[in-house]
């Protein structure tokens, strides 16, 4: 053999290493063969689900979450393992677990109970996100399962809330809100009068009812502090704690919404309770309420950049150096 040939021969790759592209090829084009049996499999739910969302003024945020999760796996395109074994136990719980509400809901509750929209959605799409799991765990892989758990795990929004858990939803957000309403009334002027849900102000009692909750702009606070968490920490805890904040930052935010209603109303007029920045300033509040979170957002970022720059310089300070 020449040293022309010899070279040549050894920038060639091996069987093995031209097989994994292949072998990723092969499982990315069966995953997308399986999800557009399983799509239509549960094209009736889905159909009715996206007619849902799209009528409805609270599960509105539905028809994002697939987007949302689509384009969080498209981020990190490159940074994907080439092939990996199937997860073939992950894959078969989670095939049997939506198997078993299936039959759960055409055996037990179908007959027994007479659902809303609402919850017979909500048992189709757990149904159907099963299954995509383990559609998932099949051709994908166990690193690949593993690399997109975020995105996978965001869909979970796509499950419309049950009736029978608004009202306690519903019931935890008014008292709260109630509770810092009363606070921010208490740390101004203004003389009044608390008796459970209303306020007795000058001139004016307002009560907040359930359409007052703010349960729509707490759930999308929820979905962004998942997001930021996700996109701009590292760290599990700092993670966790900005997710668990968008709790008390909801309540606060519907809290100073009603206080400021409540203000106008004494210091305006009553006719401000039907002024637009209490049946359409939602979006405002919201916005007010993404300054805490960035301010947040902020404060554990440049701790998780102090914690990496500590452990760097005790690394180098740990480095043993030659003798000159």
């Amino acid at each position: 053999m020449t040293k022309d040939s010899q070279a040549n021969s050894g920038r060639q790759p091996s069987s093995g290493q031209r097989s994994e592209p292949n072998r990723s090829a092969r499982q990315r084009r069966s995953f997308g063969l399986a999800t557009l049996g399983l799509a239509l499999c549960f094209a009736i739910p889905l159909h009715d689900l996206i007619r849902f969302a799209a009528t409805s003024e609270f599960h509105s945020y539905i028809l994002l979450i697939p987007i949302i999760s689509a384009y969080l796996v498209w981020l990190k395109k490159g940074s994907y393992p080439i092939s990996s074994p199937p997860a073939s136990n992950a894959a078969a719980g989670f095939l049997v677990a939506g198997t078993v509400v299936l039959i759960a809901y055409w055996l037990v509750l179908r007959p027994r109970l007479k659902l809303m929209e609402d919850d017979y959605l909500a048992v189709m799409m757990i149904s159907f996100l099963l299954f995509f799991l383990g559609v998932c765990g099949l051709f994908l892989g166990r690193e690949m399962l593993r690399a997109i758990s975020f995105p996978l795990g965001l869909l979970i929004f796509m499950v419309p809330i049950p009736t029978f858990a608004m009202p306690p939803i519903d019931a935890f957000l008014q008292q709260g809100s109630a509770a810092v309403a009363q606070g921010f009334f208490s740390l101004s002027d203004t003389t009044f009068l608390r008796d459970g849900l209303v306020f007795q102000l000058p001139g004016i009692t307002i009560q907040v009812a359930a359409e007052c909750s703010g349960i729509q702009s707490s759930m999308v606070l929820l979905i962004t502090g998942l997001l930021a968490s996700y996109l701009f920490l590292r760290r599990p805890w700092n993670r966790a704690l900005l997710t668990l904040f968008m709790i008390p930052l909801g309540l606060l935010r519907n809290g100073f919404r009603v206080f400021t209603i409540g203000e106008l109303c004494v210091h305006i007029g009553p006719q401000m309770i039907d002024s637009p920045i209490h049946h359409k300033g939602g979006p405002i509040f919201f916005a007010l309420s993404l300054i805490p979170l960035f301010i947040l957002l902020v404060v554990l970022q440049k701790s998780e950049h102090a914690g990496n720059k500590s452990k760097l310089k005790a690394g180098e300070d740990s480095t043993p150096t030659s003798p000159k």
